[in-house]
Protein backbone atom coordinates (compact mmCIF):
# COMPACT_ATOMS: atom_id res chain seq x y z
CA UNK A 1 0.00 0.00 0.00
CA UNK A 2 3.17 2.37 0.40
CA UNK A 3 4.17 1.79 -2.68
CA UNK A 4 0.83 2.29 -4.66
CA UNK A 5 0.33 5.43 -2.60
CA UNK A 6 4.00 6.82 -2.91
CA UNK A 7 3.58 6.27 -7.62
CA UNK A 8 0.21 7.94 -7.23
CA UNK A 9 0.77 10.84 -5.43
CA UNK A 10 4.12 11.17 -6.79
CA UNK A 11 3.41 10.74 -10.46
CA UNK A 12 -0.31 11.04 -11.45
CA UNK A 13 0.56 10.77 -15.02
CA UNK A 14 2.73 9.58 -17.12
CA UNK A 15 5.87 11.55 -17.90
CA UNK A 16 6.39 13.67 -21.20
CA UNK A 17 10.07 13.68 -20.76
CA UNK A 18 9.46 17.64 -20.05
CA UNK A 19 9.17 18.85 -16.41
CA UNK A 20 5.76 19.90 -17.00
CA UNK A 21 3.15 17.60 -18.02
CA UNK A 22 1.12 19.52 -20.46
CA UNK A 23 1.96 22.74 -22.63
CA UNK A 24 -0.75 25.13 -21.68
CA UNK A 25 -1.80 26.83 -25.33
CA UNK A 26 -4.41 29.22 -24.85
CA UNK A 27 -7.13 28.08 -27.33
CA UNK A 28 -10.54 29.30 -27.27
CA UNK A 29 -12.43 25.70 -26.16
CA UNK A 30 -15.12 24.35 -28.20
CA UNK A 31 -14.74 20.50 -28.22
CA UNK A 32 -17.20 19.24 -31.03
CA UNK A 33 -17.25 19.74 -34.60
CA UNK A 34 -19.72 17.49 -35.18
CA UNK A 35 -23.11 18.36 -36.25
CA UNK A 36 -24.97 15.48 -33.71
CA UNK A 37 -26.43 17.55 -30.79
CA UNK A 38 -25.52 15.69 -27.96
CA UNK A 39 -25.62 17.58 -24.72
CA UNK A 40 -21.97 18.69 -23.40
CA UNK A 41 -20.79 19.64 -20.07
CA UNK A 42 -19.45 22.78 -21.92
CA UNK A 43 -22.88 23.59 -22.83
CA UNK A 44 -24.16 23.31 -19.04
CA UNK A 45 -21.52 25.18 -17.68
CA UNK A 46 -22.28 27.79 -20.16
CA UNK A 47 -26.02 27.57 -19.92
CA UNK A 48 -26.47 26.90 -16.18
CA UNK A 49 -25.14 28.53 -13.29
CA UNK A 50 -22.07 26.14 -12.65
CA UNK A 51 -22.38 27.02 -8.75
CA UNK A 52 -20.48 24.03 -7.00
CA UNK A 53 -21.89 20.75 -5.66
CA UNK A 54 -24.21 21.15 -2.43
CA UNK A 55 -22.18 19.97 0.12
CA UNK A 56 -25.29 19.85 2.40
CA UNK A 57 -25.39 17.07 4.82
CA UNK A 58 -28.26 15.48 3.16
CA UNK A 59 -26.35 14.79 -0.18
CA UNK A 60 -24.66 12.17 2.08
CA UNK A 61 -25.47 8.22 1.53
CA UNK A 62 -29.05 7.85 2.87
CA UNK A 63 -30.86 4.27 3.52
CA UNK A 64 -34.35 4.18 3.65
CA UNK A 65 -35.72 3.65 7.21
CA UNK A 66 -37.39 0.25 7.54
CA UNK A 67 -41.12 1.55 7.97
CA UNK A 68 -41.95 -1.03 5.26
CA UNK A 69 -40.95 -3.75 7.49
CA UNK A 70 -41.44 -2.53 10.62
CA UNK A 71 -43.60 -0.52 12.90
CA UNK A 72 -41.40 2.71 13.59
CA UNK A 73 -43.94 4.83 15.11
CA UNK A 74 -42.29 7.62 16.68
CA UNK A 75 -39.29 6.91 14.49
CA UNK A 76 -36.97 10.03 13.93
CA UNK A 77 -35.90 9.40 10.67
CA UNK A 78 -33.73 11.82 9.73
CA UNK A 79 -32.75 14.23 13.19
CA UNK A 80 -30.22 13.73 15.26
CA UNK A 81 -29.43 14.98 18.74
CA UNK A 82 -27.74 18.45 18.93
CA UNK A 83 -27.88 19.27 22.52
CA UNK A 84 -25.56 19.13 24.79
CA UNK A 85 -27.17 17.50 27.75
CA UNK A 86 -27.08 14.72 25.40
CA UNK A 87 -23.98 11.93 26.44
CA UNK A 88 -20.98 13.75 27.83
CA UNK A 89 -17.88 14.51 25.80
CA UNK A 90 -19.63 15.98 22.73
CA UNK A 91 -19.02 19.47 22.03
CA UNK A 92 -21.32 21.71 19.36
CA UNK A 93 -21.01 25.15 17.91
CA UNK A 94 -24.13 26.86 16.38
CA UNK A 95 -25.67 23.10 17.14
CA UNK A 96 -23.16 22.00 14.87
CA UNK A 97 -20.97 18.91 16.07
CA UNK A 98 -17.14 19.90 16.03
CA UNK A 99 -15.82 17.45 18.11
CA UNK A 100 -15.63 14.63 20.83
CA UNK A 101 -14.36 11.84 22.82
CA UNK A 102 -13.98 8.52 20.97
CA UNK A 103 -16.10 7.47 23.58
CA UNK A 104 -18.52 9.87 23.66
CA UNK A 105 -18.76 9.34 19.54
CA UNK A 106 -19.44 5.67 19.45
CA UNK A 107 -22.30 6.60 22.05
CA UNK A 108 -23.77 9.21 19.53
CA UNK A 109 -23.93 6.42 17.11
CA UNK A 110 -26.04 3.69 19.07
CA UNK A 111 -30.02 4.25 19.00
CA UNK A 112 -31.71 4.21 22.21
CA UNK A 113 -35.94 4.16 22.33
CA UNK A 114 -36.33 7.90 21.86
CA UNK A 115 -33.55 8.33 19.79
CA UNK A 116 -31.99 7.83 16.31
CA UNK A 117 -29.02 8.97 15.04
CA UNK A 118 -28.62 11.00 11.81
CA UNK A 119 -27.75 9.27 8.92
CA UNK A 120 -25.22 11.87 8.01
CA UNK A 121 -23.41 11.20 11.07
CA UNK A 122 -23.78 7.18 11.16
CA UNK A 123 -22.29 7.75 7.41
CA UNK A 124 -18.94 10.11 8.80
CA UNK A 125 -18.59 8.32 11.78
CA UNK A 126 -18.27 4.78 10.24
CA UNK A 127 -16.36 6.42 7.59
CA UNK A 128 -14.04 7.99 9.58
CA UNK A 129 -13.74 5.79 13.09
CA UNK A 130 -11.49 3.46 11.25
CA UNK A 131 -8.65 6.22 11.48
CA UNK A 132 -8.75 5.36 15.49
CA UNK A 133 -10.26 1.81 15.61
CA UNK A 134 -10.74 -1.63 13.96
CA UNK A 135 -13.97 -1.57 12.40
CA UNK A 136 -14.53 -5.16 14.07
CA UNK A 137 -14.08 -3.53 17.25
CA UNK A 138 -16.30 -0.65 16.98
CA UNK A 139 -18.97 -3.51 15.79
CA UNK A 140 -17.96 -5.15 19.29
CA UNK A 141 -18.36 -1.51 20.96
CA UNK A 142 -22.30 -1.36 19.48
CA UNK A 143 -22.89 -4.82 20.34
CA UNK A 144 -21.97 -4.77 24.31
CA UNK A 145 -24.00 -0.88 24.55
CA UNK A 146 -27.16 -2.39 22.26
CA UNK A 147 -27.41 -5.49 24.64
CA UNK A 148 -26.17 -4.63 27.85
CA UNK A 149 -28.25 -0.92 27.71
CA UNK A 150 -31.26 -2.04 25.77
CA UNK A 151 -31.19 -5.67 27.77
CA UNK A 152 -31.86 -7.01 24.37
CA UNK A 153 -32.38 -11.32 24.95
CA UNK A 154 -33.28 -10.45 28.84
CA UNK A 155 -36.67 -12.31 29.57
CA UNK A 156 -37.49 -9.71 32.43
CA UNK A 157 -37.19 -6.32 29.92
CA UNK A 158 -39.73 -4.79 29.54
CA UNK A 159 -41.37 -5.88 25.92
CA UNK A 160 -43.06 -2.75 25.00
CA UNK A 161 -39.40 -0.84 25.34
CA UNK A 162 -37.71 -3.55 23.57
CA UNK A 163 -40.79 -3.27 20.72
CA UNK A 164 -39.38 0.36 20.25
CA UNK A 165 -35.55 -0.50 20.51
CA UNK A 166 -35.47 -3.26 17.98
CA UNK A 167 -36.17 -1.67 14.61
CA UNK A 168 -33.75 1.38 14.99
CA UNK A 169 -31.18 -1.58 15.95
CA UNK A 170 -32.02 -3.20 12.64
CA UNK A 171 -32.14 0.35 11.06
CA UNK A 172 -29.04 1.46 12.26
CA UNK A 173 -27.54 -2.62 11.54
CA UNK A 174 -28.93 -2.17 7.42
CA UNK A 175 -27.12 1.30 7.25
CA UNK A 176 -23.79 -0.62 8.27
CA UNK A 177 -24.11 -3.41 5.60
CA UNK A 178 -25.46 -1.64 2.62
CA UNK A 179 -22.75 1.36 2.89
CA UNK A 180 -19.74 -0.34 4.31
CA UNK A 181 -20.14 -4.05 3.33
CA UNK A 182 -16.63 -5.01 3.08
CA UNK A 183 -16.27 -4.67 6.75
CA UNK A 184 -17.79 -7.46 7.00
CA UNK A 185 -14.94 -9.80 5.16
CA UNK A 186 -13.83 -9.96 8.73
CA UNK A 187 -14.78 -13.05 10.43
CA UNK A 188 -14.83 -10.99 13.69
CA UNK A 189 -17.31 -8.51 11.94
CA UNK A 190 -19.37 -10.90 11.28
CA UNK A 191 -19.28 -13.12 15.05
CA UNK A 192 -20.66 -9.87 15.65
CA UNK A 193 -23.35 -9.00 13.72
CA UNK A 194 -24.94 -12.95 14.20
CA UNK A 195 -24.78 -12.15 17.91
CA UNK A 196 -26.77 -9.42 18.18
CA UNK A 197 -29.08 -9.68 15.26
CA UNK A 198 -29.52 -13.58 17.16
CA UNK A 199 -30.89 -11.42 19.71
CA UNK A 200 -33.14 -9.23 17.97
CA UNK A 201 -34.48 -12.12 15.60
CA UNK A 202 -35.70 -14.37 19.14
CA UNK A 203 -38.42 -11.83 19.13
CA UNK A 204 -41.50 -11.55 17.09
CA UNK A 205 -41.39 -13.41 13.73
CA UNK A 206 -41.72 -9.33 11.65
CA UNK A 207 -38.03 -9.10 13.30
CA UNK A 208 -37.21 -12.24 12.01
CA UNK A 209 -38.06 -11.58 8.72
CA UNK A 210 -36.60 -8.03 8.89
CA UNK A 211 -32.83 -9.83 10.19
CA UNK A 212 -32.66 -12.36 7.53
CA UNK A 213 -33.37 -9.95 4.46
CA UNK A 214 -30.68 -7.81 6.24
CA UNK A 215 -28.22 -10.67 5.75
CA UNK A 216 -29.23 -11.98 2.85
CA UNK A 217 -28.59 -8.50 1.41
CA UNK A 218 -24.99 -8.31 2.95
CA UNK A 219 -24.30 -11.55 1.41
CA UNK A 220 -25.10 -11.00 -1.82
CA UNK A 221 -22.76 -8.01 -2.11
CA UNK A 222 -20.08 -10.29 -0.45
CA UNK A 223 -20.52 -12.66 -3.59
CA UNK A 224 -21.08 -10.06 -5.91
CA UNK A 225 -17.66 -8.02 -4.76
CA UNK A 226 -15.83 -11.76 -4.83
CA UNK A 227 -17.44 -12.82 -8.20
CA UNK A 228 -15.96 -8.67 -9.66
CA UNK A 229 -12.49 -9.78 -7.85
CA UNK A 230 -12.55 -13.44 -9.99
CA UNK A 231 -13.36 -11.96 -13.05
CA UNK A 232 -10.18 -9.28 -12.62
CA UNK A 233 -7.75 -11.93 -12.45
CA UNK A 234 -9.28 -13.79 -15.26
CA UNK A 235 -9.26 -10.37 -17.69
CA UNK A 236 -5.78 -10.15 -16.09
CA UNK A 237 -4.88 -13.46 -16.85
CA UNK A 238 -6.00 -13.11 -20.39
CA UNK A 239 -4.20 -9.70 -21.06
CA UNK A 240 -1.12 -11.57 -19.77
CA UNK A 241 -1.54 -14.21 -22.35
CA UNK A 242 -2.03 -12.07 -25.06
CA UNK A 243 0.84 -9.99 -24.20
CA UNK A 244 3.01 -13.37 -23.99
CA UNK A 245 1.64 -14.36 -27.57
CA UNK A 246 3.01 -11.18 -29.43
CA UNK A 247 6.53 -11.09 -27.22
CA UNK A 248 6.47 -14.69 -28.90
CA UNK A 249 5.42 -13.80 -32.53
CA UNK A 250 6.37 -10.03 -32.97
CA UNK A 251 5.81 -9.72 -35.91
CA UNK A 252 2.80 -6.44 -36.30
CA UNK A 253 0.70 -8.52 -38.82
CA UNK A 254 -0.40 -10.74 -36.03
CA UNK A 255 -1.42 -7.74 -33.93
CA UNK A 256 -5.03 -6.39 -34.51
CA UNK A 257 -5.21 -2.80 -33.78
CA UNK A 258 -8.25 -0.76 -32.20
CA UNK A 259 -9.55 0.91 -35.41
CA UNK A 260 -10.02 -2.63 -36.96
CA UNK A 261 -12.07 -3.48 -33.89
CA UNK A 262 -14.18 0.26 -34.17
CA UNK A 263 -13.67 2.72 -36.29
CA UNK A 264 -16.07 5.04 -34.26
CA UNK A 265 -14.66 7.55 -31.34
CA UNK A 266 -18.08 8.07 -30.01
CA UNK A 267 -18.32 4.04 -29.62
CA UNK A 268 -15.09 3.63 -28.05
CA UNK A 269 -15.92 6.65 -25.84
CA UNK A 270 -18.99 4.92 -24.79
CA UNK A 271 -17.28 1.36 -24.25
CA UNK A 272 -14.67 3.30 -21.81
CA UNK A 273 -17.56 4.49 -19.73
CA UNK A 274 -19.13 1.28 -19.26
CA UNK A 275 -15.60 0.44 -17.89
CA UNK A 276 -15.39 3.13 -15.67
CA UNK A 277 -18.53 3.04 -13.93
CA UNK A 278 -18.40 -0.52 -13.44
CA UNK A 279 -14.92 -0.32 -11.92
CA UNK A 280 -16.05 2.87 -9.79
CA UNK A 281 -19.30 0.96 -8.25
CA UNK A 282 -16.92 -1.53 -6.37
CA UNK A 283 -15.10 0.98 -4.70
CA UNK A 284 -16.29 0.90 -0.73
CA UNK A 285 -16.23 4.64 0.97
CA UNK A 286 -13.74 3.36 3.27
CA UNK A 287 -11.09 2.29 1.15
CA UNK A 288 -10.55 6.55 0.41
CA UNK A 289 -9.72 6.25 4.27
CA UNK A 290 -8.01 2.87 4.67
CA UNK A 291 -5.51 3.90 2.08
CA UNK A 292 -4.53 6.67 4.23
CA UNK A 293 -4.34 5.24 7.38
CA UNK A 294 -1.63 5.76 9.73
CA UNK A 295 -0.92 5.11 13.42
CA UNK A 296 -3.04 6.84 15.74
CA UNK A 297 -0.75 9.05 17.96
CA UNK A 298 -2.75 7.57 21.49
CA UNK A 299 -2.91 4.14 20.00
CA UNK A 300 0.15 1.82 21.25
CA UNK A 301 -1.21 -0.92 18.30
CA UNK A 302 0.06 -0.97 15.12
CA UNK A 303 -1.96 0.81 12.28
CA UNK A 304 -5.97 -0.45 11.76
CA UNK A 305 -5.13 -1.66 8.37
CA UNK A 306 -1.77 -3.52 8.91
CA UNK A 307 -2.97 -6.77 9.37
CA UNK A 308 -6.15 -7.15 6.98
CA UNK A 309 -7.07 -5.45 3.79
CA UNK A 310 -10.92 -5.96 2.97
CA UNK A 311 -10.72 -4.50 -0.49
CA UNK A 312 -8.62 -3.53 -3.32
CA UNK A 313 -10.86 -1.72 -5.57
CA UNK A 314 -9.40 1.77 -5.60
CA UNK A 315 -6.04 0.33 -6.12
CA UNK A 316 -7.53 -1.86 -9.23
CA UNK A 317 -9.27 1.27 -10.38
CA UNK A 318 -5.86 3.27 -10.83
CA UNK A 319 -4.64 0.43 -12.65
CA UNK A 320 -7.30 0.50 -14.95
CA UNK A 321 -5.97 3.96 -15.81
CA UNK A 322 -2.11 2.81 -16.12
CA UNK A 323 -3.41 0.28 -18.54
CA UNK A 324 -5.49 2.84 -20.94
CA UNK A 325 -2.57 4.86 -20.79
CA UNK A 326 0.17 2.34 -21.80
CA UNK A 327 -2.92 0.78 -24.39
CA UNK A 328 -3.30 4.41 -26.46
CA UNK A 329 0.90 4.69 -26.42
CA UNK A 330 0.36 1.15 -27.49
CA UNK A 331 -1.43 1.51 -30.58
CA UNK A 332 0.55 4.68 -31.42
CA UNK A 333 3.69 2.96 -31.26
CA UNK A 334 3.02 -0.53 -32.86
CA UNK A 335 2.01 0.48 -36.67
CA UNK A 336 4.88 0.45 -38.98
CA UNK A 337 3.33 3.37 -41.31
CA UNK A 338 3.26 7.10 -40.43
CA UNK A 339 0.23 7.62 -42.35
CA UNK A 340 -1.46 4.89 -40.26
CA UNK A 341 0.41 6.15 -36.81
CA UNK A 342 -0.89 10.05 -37.07
CA UNK A 343 -4.41 8.59 -38.13
CA UNK A 344 -4.52 6.64 -34.63
CA UNK A 345 -3.64 9.51 -33.12
CA UNK A 346 -6.18 11.26 -34.67
CA UNK A 347 -8.91 8.70 -33.55
CA UNK A 348 -8.39 8.67 -29.68
CA UNK A 349 -8.13 12.75 -30.08
CA UNK A 350 -11.15 12.27 -30.85
CA UNK A 351 -12.27 8.94 -28.67
CA UNK A 352 -10.79 11.52 -25.55
CA UNK A 353 -13.62 14.68 -26.81
CA UNK A 354 -16.30 12.36 -26.73
CA UNK A 355 -14.72 11.12 -22.95
CA UNK A 356 -15.21 14.87 -22.37
CA UNK A 357 -18.52 15.49 -23.46
CA UNK A 358 -19.71 12.23 -22.16
CA UNK A 359 -17.98 13.72 -18.11
CA UNK A 360 -15.64 10.64 -18.59
CA UNK A 361 -12.68 12.75 -17.32
CA UNK A 362 -10.55 9.98 -16.28
CA UNK A 363 -10.43 7.91 -19.16
CA UNK A 364 -10.02 11.33 -20.90
CA UNK A 365 -6.77 11.85 -18.78
CA UNK A 366 -5.69 8.56 -19.25
CA UNK A 367 -5.69 8.95 -23.07
CA UNK A 368 -3.61 12.47 -22.67
CA UNK A 369 -1.00 10.76 -20.42
CA UNK A 370 -0.57 7.61 -22.81
CA UNK A 371 0.21 10.54 -25.73
CA UNK A 372 2.14 12.57 -23.99
CA UNK A 373 4.62 9.65 -23.03
CA UNK A 374 7.87 10.19 -24.41
CA UNK A 375 7.72 7.20 -26.68
CA UNK A 376 4.46 8.68 -28.28
CA UNK A 377 5.95 12.44 -28.29
CA UNK A 378 9.24 11.60 -29.66
CA UNK A 379 7.47 10.49 -32.49
CA UNK A 380 8.25 14.19 -34.70
CA UNK A 381 7.33 13.07 -38.14
CA UNK A 382 4.04 11.45 -37.09
CA UNK A 383 2.63 14.33 -35.04
CA UNK A 384 3.71 16.59 -38.29
CA UNK A 385 0.92 14.78 -39.88
CA UNK A 386 -1.53 15.39 -37.17
CA UNK A 387 -4.43 17.92 -37.06
CA UNK A 388 -3.45 18.95 -33.29
CA UNK A 389 -5.73 22.04 -32.74
CA UNK A 390 -7.91 19.55 -31.22
CA UNK A 391 -5.42 18.13 -29.03
CA UNK A 392 -3.81 21.59 -27.80
CA UNK A 393 -7.61 21.89 -26.55
CA UNK A 394 -7.98 18.59 -24.65
CA UNK A 395 -4.27 19.43 -23.24
CA UNK A 396 -5.35 22.99 -21.93
CA UNK A 397 -8.56 22.12 -20.71
CA UNK A 398 -6.57 18.99 -18.32
CA UNK A 399 -3.93 21.72 -17.74
CA UNK A 400 -2.59 21.01 -14.42
CA UNK A 401 -1.51 24.58 -13.68
CA UNK A 402 -3.44 26.65 -10.70
CA UNK A 403 -4.61 23.28 -8.90
CA UNK A 404 -6.26 21.89 -12.48
CA UNK A 405 -8.13 25.19 -12.49
CA UNK A 406 -9.68 24.07 -16.12
CA UNK A 407 -10.82 20.55 -15.29
CA UNK A 408 -12.48 21.24 -12.06
CA UNK A 409 -14.45 24.26 -13.92
CA UNK A 410 -15.61 21.37 -16.30
CA UNK A 411 -16.01 19.33 -13.63
CA UNK A 412 -18.45 22.31 -11.81
CA UNK A 413 -20.23 21.60 -15.10
CA UNK A 414 -20.92 18.24 -15.37
CA UNK A 415 -21.60 18.26 -11.84
CA UNK A 416 -24.25 20.69 -12.39
CA UNK A 417 -25.54 18.94 -15.35
CA UNK A 418 -26.19 15.35 -13.36
CA UNK A 419 -27.73 17.38 -10.53
CA UNK A 420 -30.47 19.04 -13.23
CA UNK A 421 -30.27 16.05 -15.81
CA UNK A 422 -33.19 14.70 -18.13
CA UNK A 423 -31.20 11.54 -18.33
CA UNK A 424 -29.33 8.80 -17.40
CA UNK A 425 -27.19 9.89 -20.45
CA UNK A 426 -26.28 13.49 -18.49
CA UNK A 427 -25.60 11.96 -14.99
CA UNK A 428 -22.42 10.62 -15.68
CA UNK A 429 -19.88 12.42 -13.83
CA UNK A 430 -16.52 9.93 -13.66
CA UNK A 431 -13.50 12.27 -12.34
CA UNK A 432 -9.98 12.38 -13.15
CA UNK A 433 -9.42 9.68 -10.06
CA UNK A 434 -5.89 9.79 -8.93
CA UNK A 435 -6.61 14.08 -8.42
CA UNK A 436 -9.53 12.60 -6.45
CA UNK A 437 -7.41 10.52 -4.57
CA UNK A 438 -5.01 13.46 -3.80
CA UNK A 439 -7.25 15.90 -2.61
CA UNK A 440 -8.82 13.18 0.31
CA UNK A 441 -5.18 12.61 0.49
CA UNK A 442 -4.29 16.20 1.25
CA UNK A 443 -7.39 16.98 3.49
CA UNK A 444 -6.62 14.26 5.70
CA UNK A 445 -2.82 15.00 5.44
CA UNK A 446 -3.80 18.92 6.31
CA UNK A 447 -5.81 18.83 9.48
CA UNK A 448 -5.18 16.76 12.72
CA UNK A 449 -7.61 14.01 13.49
CA UNK A 450 -6.99 15.08 17.26
CA UNK A 451 -7.41 18.51 18.65
CA UNK A 452 -4.83 19.29 21.65
CA UNK A 453 -7.14 17.84 24.35
CA UNK A 454 -7.33 14.47 22.65
CA UNK A 455 -10.71 14.72 20.95
CA UNK A 456 -11.53 13.63 17.78
CA UNK A 457 -11.50 16.90 15.60
CA UNK A 458 -15.35 15.96 13.92
CA UNK A 459 -15.40 19.58 11.67
CA UNK A 460 -13.06 17.55 9.80
CA UNK A 461 -14.36 14.28 9.37
CA UNK A 462 -17.83 16.09 8.19
CA UNK A 463 -15.73 17.77 4.87
CA UNK A 464 -14.29 14.21 4.71
CA UNK A 465 -17.41 12.79 4.43
CA UNK A 466 -18.92 15.39 1.91
CA UNK A 467 -15.93 14.33 -0.42
CA UNK A 468 -16.38 11.30 -0.35
CA UNK A 469 -20.45 11.13 -0.18
CA UNK A 470 -20.17 12.79 -3.75
CA UNK A 471 -17.97 9.74 -5.36
CA UNK A 472 -20.75 8.19 -3.61
CA UNK A 473 -23.40 9.63 -6.17
CA UNK A 474 -21.27 9.21 -9.09
CA UNK A 475 -20.22 6.07 -8.84
CA UNK A 476 -24.22 4.75 -8.50
CA UNK A 477 -25.01 5.89 -12.13
CA UNK A 478 -26.00 3.71 -14.16
CA UNK A 479 -24.08 3.55 -17.70
CA UNK A 480 -27.27 4.12 -20.50
CA UNK A 481 -24.94 2.64 -23.08
CA UNK A 482 -25.48 -0.68 -25.25
CA UNK A 483 -22.39 -2.95 -24.55
CA UNK A 484 -20.24 -3.95 -27.10
CA UNK A 485 -18.59 -7.13 -25.64
CA UNK A 486 -16.09 -6.93 -28.76
CA UNK A 487 -14.70 -3.37 -28.22
CA UNK A 488 -14.86 -4.12 -24.30
CA UNK A 489 -12.94 -7.58 -24.56
CA UNK A 490 -10.21 -5.44 -27.02
CA UNK A 491 -9.85 -2.69 -24.15
CA UNK A 492 -9.77 -5.25 -21.20
CA UNK A 493 -7.28 -7.70 -23.03
CA UNK A 494 -5.25 -6.15 -25.50
CA UNK A 495 -1.47 -6.57 -25.32
CA UNK A 496 0.17 -3.03 -23.82
CA UNK A 497 3.36 -2.56 -24.03
CA UNK A 498 5.73 -1.95 -20.99
CA UNK A 499 7.48 1.33 -21.36
CA UNK A 500 10.53 -0.49 -22.77
CA UNK A 501 8.92 -2.48 -25.18
CA UNK A 502 7.07 1.16 -26.57
CA UNK A 503 11.25 2.98 -26.76
CA UNK A 504 11.92 -0.02 -28.71
CA UNK A 505 8.44 0.24 -31.22
CA UNK A 506 9.31 4.07 -31.16
CA UNK A 507 12.88 4.04 -31.95
CA UNK A 508 11.66 1.09 -34.91
CA UNK A 509 8.89 3.65 -36.07
CA UNK A 510 11.58 6.90 -36.08
CA UNK A 511 15.20 6.10 -35.69
CA UNK A 512 17.38 7.55 -32.49
CA UNK A 513 17.83 11.67 -33.49
CA UNK A 514 21.09 11.43 -30.76
CA UNK A 515 23.78 9.37 -29.43
CA UNK A 516 21.85 8.43 -25.97
CA UNK A 517 18.96 7.53 -27.98
CA UNK A 518 21.21 5.15 -30.12
CA UNK A 519 22.65 3.84 -27.41
CA UNK A 520 19.51 3.14 -26.00
CA UNK A 521 18.22 1.22 -28.76
CA UNK A 522 20.80 -1.11 -29.15
CA UNK A 523 20.60 -1.36 -25.27
CA UNK A 524 16.45 -2.42 -25.92
CA UNK A 525 17.14 -4.57 -28.81
CA UNK A 526 19.71 -6.52 -27.12
CA UNK A 527 17.74 -6.94 -24.14
CA UNK A 528 14.02 -7.19 -25.63
CA UNK A 529 15.12 -9.05 -28.39
CA UNK A 530 17.23 -11.80 -26.75
CA UNK A 531 14.05 -12.97 -24.09
CA UNK A 532 12.16 -13.57 -27.45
Amino acid sequence: MAKFLSELLGCTLADKGTPVLFECRNQPLGLRTSSKQRPTILVTLTNESAAPYSSRPDNMPQTPPLTGQLNCSGYNKNLYQTKEEGYPGLFYHDNNLVSGSLEALIHHLVPTVDYYPDRTYIFTFLLSSRLFMHPYELMSKVCHLCMEQQRLGDPQADKKRVRKITPKILQLLTEWTETFPYDFRDERMMRSLKELTHRLASGEEVYRKAVGQLSQGLIRRLTVQSQYEEALVKINATAAERLAALKSKPQASIQRDMLSICSDPFTVAQQLTHIELERLSYIGPEEFVQAFVQKDPLDNDKSCYSDRKKASNLEAYVEWFNRLSYLVATEICMPVKKKHRARVIEFFIDVARECFNIGNFNSLMAIISGMNMSPVSRLKKTWSKVKTAKFDILEHQMDPSSNFYNYRTALRGATQRSITANSSREKIVIPFFSLLIKDIYFLNEGCASRLPDGHINFEKFWELAKQVSEFMTWKKVECPFEKDRKILQYLLTAPAFTEDALYLASYESEGPENNMEKDRWKSLRSTLLSRV
